[in-house]
């Protein structure tokens, strides 16, 4: 993908992962649009980084908001990249310390931002890249954030866990899926790392994480990061081609 000249949209971007990632696309030649919520300092963060950056306020889960984002990204040219960092953490077990069952409430929240969340977000964004002309056989290429915990959650992670486990589960579907319509889908699967608005403290599983504004509450201190793309060899694990029928293959 040619990253100079093309126009992202990266989601949670007014911090964190997301904002380092914008940083990173314009420093490469992009036009960034920064989705984040109306609470965020995405207007502050847009105005300082001039004119090739343009910020939209929106709830990943809401159809009309990031559509309308997806409509600021097309007025600065065709859309080719989508970087989806945006979403949210909430602990939450089982039984409480009372007795008391989990909250059904926050479960939904969790899993609807990070998981239908995630769904919204690519849907309009690659029906977006469908319309580009393809350069050097690709329209677009979207990447969206899982996690380890998707894997090995710790407790307290349940709907998190859950909802990165949708992602993971999502990908190599999305992949085949777009595959025809030259669009690539590729998953990563952070760790924990620092981010301005991290906070960790000592517990009995080491180190709780919780990174607002596209993010996550993460137990236990991890530092390996895992990347999930069906169409090319990542460090961890891969799945095969997007356009092979072949089972995904874990190392």
């Amino acid at each position: 993908m040619q990253v100079d000249g093309s126009v992202a949209i990266v989601t949670g971007g007014a911090s964190g992962l997301g904002l380092a990632t914008a940083d990173r696309l314009l420093k490469e030649g992009a036009r960034v649009v920064i989705v984040d919520l109306p609470s965020s300092n995405g207007a502050a963060v847009a105005a300082e980084r001039g004119d090739a950056v343009r910020f939209v306020a929106a709830d990943v889960r809401d159809p009309d908001e990031v559509q309308a984002a997806v409509d600021a990204a097309e007025a600065m040219g065709p859309l080719r990249i989508l970087v989806h960092c945006a979403g949210r953490g909430g602990a939450l077990r089982l039984v409480d310390r009372e007795g008391n069952p989990g909250s059904l409430e926050l479960y939904t929240e969790v899993v609807t931002i990070n998981l239908i969340g995630t769904f919204n977000v690519l849907r309009l964004a690659a029906a977006s890249m469908a319309k580009n002309e393809p350069i050097d056989g690709d329209r677009g290429v979207a990447i969206l954030t899982a996690s380890v915990a998707a894997f090995e959650g710790q407790i307290g992670q349940i709907p998190y866990a859950s909802a990165k486990a949708g992602v993971v589960g999502l990908t190599v579907v999305a992949a085949r899926d777009l595959a025809g319509k030259n669009i690539r889908v590729c998953t990563i699967a952070p760790g924990t790392f620092n981010t301005p608005s991290s906070r960790c403290r000592s517990s009995t599983t080491g180190c709780s994480t919780a990174r607002q504004s596209g993010s996550t509450v993460r137990s236990g201190c991890r530092r390996d990061e895992r990347v999930i793309d069906p169409g090319r060899r990542p460090r961890f694990r891969r799945h095969d081609n997007a356009r092979s029928s072949r089972s995904p293959q874990r190392d």
